[in-house]
């Protein structure tokens, strides 16, 4: 137990260094190393935790460079749809979904190529859907970041921008999901108090050295790196449903 747990911080602190730039990626990252040490229910609760100092830590180190117009753009849609995939998490299977979800993850990027093909681009209105589709994912699993990406980065090109207020935007899907996952499983929550606070230790550590990182990378790796990362998301969610 205690080499898996150090692993785990390991790989905290390792995964919120490498996803400041690129705005999300932790829960996809982290998820599996506490996998190895409880349940899946519980692991989604315990990296929502972590997830959530991860982006209030980005908050505090990047405030200035929050895009206020684009939090209150997507903020009420993101808290909605968090809550009720919080709620659903405990009653429905999620393998089927996530297969769905990682099959559209795929699309995407090639979706996103076009537009530079046929000069169309999303209207603004869907950004709405994007919103509460990012705060309803994360609330049955985890992974909201890769959709909210999709529609943040054509909003916000500026790289300090895009990651100050995708983690702002994180922060309220977390503080909305958390409470209901410990209305749902209180006690078995309660019982990971020590590896959580682990977890969220790393987490912030990892923030800095990501936060150097941001400084010195070109906009355009981040938005490539985005978009690959969106890829990696949708085949890791198939992985995890097939598995």
């Amino acid at each position: 137990m205690d080499e898996v747990l150090i692993i785990a911080a390991l790989g905290a602190f390792v995964a919120a260094a490498l996803t400041v730039p690129a705005g999300f990626g932790l829960s996809t990252i982290l998820t599996p190393f506490v996998l190895l040490l409880m349940g899946p229910h519980e692991a989604v609760a315990v990296v929502a935790v972590v997830h959530g100092a991860h982006n209030a830590a980005k908050c505090w180190s990047m405030w200035d460079s929050v895009d206020l117009n684009a939090f209150r753009h997507y903020g009420v849609w993101l808290v909605v749809g968090a809550v009720l995939g919080a709620i659903l998490q405990n009653q429905v299977p999620q393998d089927p979904l996530l297969i769905i979800i990682g099959i559209f993850l795929i699309i995407l990027p090639i979706l996103s190529l076009s537009e530079r093909w046929t000069g169309y681009t999303i209207p603004e209105a869907n950004d709405r859907i994007g919103g509460f589709g990012s705060g309803f994912l994360g609330g049955l699993s985890g992974h909201q970041g890769a959709l909210r990406a999709m529609f943040l980065t054509r909003r916000i090109p500026d790289k300090m921008a895009y990651a100050a207020t995708a983690s702002i935007l994180a922060l309220c899907v977390d503080l909305s999901r958390i409470p209901v996952y410990l209305i749902f499983r209180p006690d078995e929550l309660l019982a990971h108090t020590q590896i959580t606070l682990v977890l969220v230790i790393s987490a912030i550590i990892g923030v800095r050295i990501g936060k150097r990182w941001l400084k010195s990378l070109k906009s355009s790796w981040i938005q490539n790196g985005v978009m690959i990362g969106i890829v990696a998301s949708g085949v890791f969610y198939i992985w995890q449903a097939t598995i």
